[in-house]
């Protein structure tokens, strides 16, 4: 199936990272950035090293109108003001995969604890926010580093929404990058669980200096497939 996937938040390292493997797995990205010109250059980087990728750039609304599933790999402080930025301009039917952990060094505190969010999680802010998309929450677990590289990614992606379509499309996205493998986590108000896993992982990697992930064992095979 074709579809157009529009990252944004595309020009930071998480961003970049699965905006590249996307490309690389023959998918069609557009990077969004709140500055085109930005979003333009990262989309002429992956060019650079991925040959005949289909891949552009531009500002985060232009991105949103032209895609499929939009993916949110933004800082916190900004979430809920892009949302609202973006809201008029996502297509109809659209996914929107939101990989936003509220850290807490957001507002001035530590990395390696989240903030309290009224909705539960940043991703149930998301559907608080965008009622009439489907909105699903992934990718918070894995780190940035290891999509940036060029080797096997050796994480689980759980997968969580209200809608079971769109967890088998997420997956299936997930699954395009080498290593990674990608379960469903049930619906979306187990985001916030996901989101207090990175806090951990994030101290995790500072303590031990490495770039840690999760693997969940013991499922039927079943489980892992997509």
């Amino acid at each position: 199936m074709t579809r157009s996937i529009a990252v944004l938040g595309g020009t930071g390292p998480e961003g970049f990272g699965l905006a590249r493997r996307w490309t690389k797995a023959g998918e069609a990205v557009i990077i969004g950035s709140r500055d085109a010109q930005r979003a333009q250059e990262g989309a002429a980087k992956i060019k650079a090293s991925i040959p005949n990728a289909q891949v552009s750039g531009d500002e985060n609304s232009v991105a949103c109108a032209s895609a499929d599933v939009v993916v949110l790999t933004i800082p916190f402080e900004g979430h809920a003001a892009l949302l609202k930025h973006i809201k008029p301009a996502i297509r109809p039917g659209s996914i929107v995969v939101d990989a936003t952990v509220p850290l807490a060094a957001s507002v001035g505190g530590r990395a390696t604890r989240t903030l309290g969010i009224w909705q539960g999680s940043a991703a149930q802010e998301t559907a608080e926010l965008l009622p009439d998309v489907a909105v699903v929450a992934a990718f918070q677990n894995i780190a940035a580093d290891l999509l940036n590289g060029d080797g096997p990614v050796e994480c689980d992606v759980i997968v969580c929404s209200d809608h079971a379509e769109s967890i088998q499309s997420v997956r299936g996205l997930a699954a395009k990058i080498p290593g990674v493998r990608a379960i469903d986590g049930g619906k979306l108000e187990n985001a916030r669980i996901l989101e207090q896993i990175t806090a951990l992982l994030v101290g995790l990697n500072i303590r031990h200096k490495g770039h840690s992930g999760i693997r969940i064992t013991g499922l039927p095979d079943q489980a892992y497939k997509t």
